[in-house]
């Protein structure tokens, strides 16, 4: 059994400083028990608590590292441009280079604007959204996670869902009641909003690849239903693409299911590890941000040259032949081998897949589309076999509704490796 100790005290420690011990609640390892890990540093697939454990790696910082840990080319860059100082509040040849290398490589936006973080990106896009329409109403789907902007706080699921709520206190009913959540995967419910007031919604908005509830997979004629929806209604069809975007494919699950919705948000890979969101859409509807138009958003740091660098340097490498087809096919063979085994065994176990994407479900269901079908009950083995995975040196998010994500530095040999450990793990749990 690793030992924590000094990850122990440093928690002592945080109790005292931070709400929690924790400055993201899900940090906290509530829902598997235990003192959360303090990391020391990572390299490739690789992390180190504070405590000399050693660990392969799925978390990736929830996502943004899809290169993995230290890689070379960022963090090259990244000190190349900490030479000039850090900050100008300011515009920047960065901000232009990386802006440029996502337009140029993503059919579905004209401009975007940078921000620092998804849920910045999410919440000025609502924004943008309302003010292009003239309409207050949004409609969002239960399971799907957009940042923790007071507007979209209504049965969201990522951390929340870790912690047992629907929703938070301190958000006025006031704001609820201008957000519309509609269950997953239900056209009736869409189609009977919409024909009640449809002319007072701005956007749907949707994670087209669900990933912060589970990995609640939806079908690509279910997403095609929302555009044609939103087209015949003048509703914006909104894709917060915060996980999905440049991890599937470069231009997201747009590109994926090749669908074009009308606003997109982004997060996490384009920061390469450094705190950036954006969003996009036409040049018509971004000409209504400020300057420009009267949707005032603003950010003192946005475009921050430290992390326009990081960015281009990770997308530079993410736009070489053939990235995104090894991601997936990696991926895919280290979820299949632990599929073979679980089924050879009669687990109840299947692990989801899409892209570098996975997750880990108590559950014989073919598929899961929707929050409702996951068993809370099932957390607990979640529970347990985190444990023992841990113990094995494998790292994952503390909460069963997290996924996990596989980067370039995951190479076969290492998913090999740790495709034995983790149905050993299996063994273990179902067979004690």
């Amino acid at each position: 059994m690793i030992t924590r100790q000094k990850s122990g005290q440093l928690f002592d420690k945080a109790l005292t400083l931070f709400p929690g011990g924790v400055n993201s609640p899900v940090r906290a390892f509530k829902s598997v028990d235990g003192v959360p890990l303090f990391i020391k540093k990572g390299d490739g697939c690789h992390i180190w608590d504070e405590d000399g454990n050693k660990f392969i790696d799925f978390c990736c910082s929830w996502g943004p590292l899809i290169l993995g840990h230290n890689a070379t080319s960022v963090r090259e860059k990244i000190e190349q441009t900490l030479q000039n100082g850090t900050s100008f509040g300011a515009p920047t040849a960065l901000e232009n280079e990386l802006g440029e290398l996502i337009i140029k490589n993503n059919p579905f936006v004209e401009k975007i604007r940078f921000v620092s973080s998804g849920t910045e990106a999410v919440m000025s896009a609502i924004r943008l959204a309302r003010g292009y329409t003239k309409r207050d109403k949004i409609i969002k789907f239960d399971g799907c996670y957009h940042g923790h902007a007071d507007s979209l706080l209504v049965k969201a699921g990522s951390g929340l869902a870790t912690l047992g709520t629907s929703s938070s206190a301190g958000v006025p009913e006031s704001f609820s009641k201008e957000t519309i959540v509609l269950p997953l995967n239900d056209r009736e419910a869409v189609l009977k909003t919409v024909k009640e007031m449809g002319d007072q919604i701005a956007c749907i908005i949707i994670e087209p690849i669900p990933a912060n509830n589970g990995l609640l997979l939806q079908k690509r004629d279910y997403l095609e239903f929302l555009r044609r929806v939103c087209d015949e209604h003048g509703i914006l069809l909104f894709f917060d693409e915060v996980i999905s975007g440049f991890r599937v494919a470069f231009a997201g699950a747009a590109e994926y299911y090749g669908i074009t919705p009308d606003i997109v948000s982004y997060g996490k890979i384009i920061g390469g590890g450094l705190p950036v969101g954006a969003y996009g859409a036409s040049n018509e509807i971004m000409s209504h941000i400020s300057p420009l138009g009267d949707v005032y958003q603003a950010g003192t740091l946005s475009g921050n040259p430290v992390a326009m660098a990081a960015g281009i340097a990770q997308l530079t490498e993410c736009l070489k032949p053939g990235f995104y087809e090894d991601q997936e096919d990696r991926t895919k063979n280290f979820v299949d081998k632990i599929n073979a085994h679980s089924k050879a065994n009669g687990y109840t176990f299947e692990v989801f897949t899409v892209g570098s994407i996975f997750w880990l479900a108590f559950s014989d269901a073919e598929v899961i589309r929707s929050s409702a079908e996951i068993r809370a009950e099932s957390m607990e083995d979640f529970k347990k076999l985190y444990a023992i995975l841990l113990d094995k040196g494998i790292y994952l998010g503390p909460s069963g509704y997290e996924v996990g994500f596989v980067s370039k530095a995951h190479t076969a040999e290492i998913l090999n490796e740790v495709a034995v450990k983790f149905c050993a793990a299996l063994d273990e749990l179902f067979q004690s």
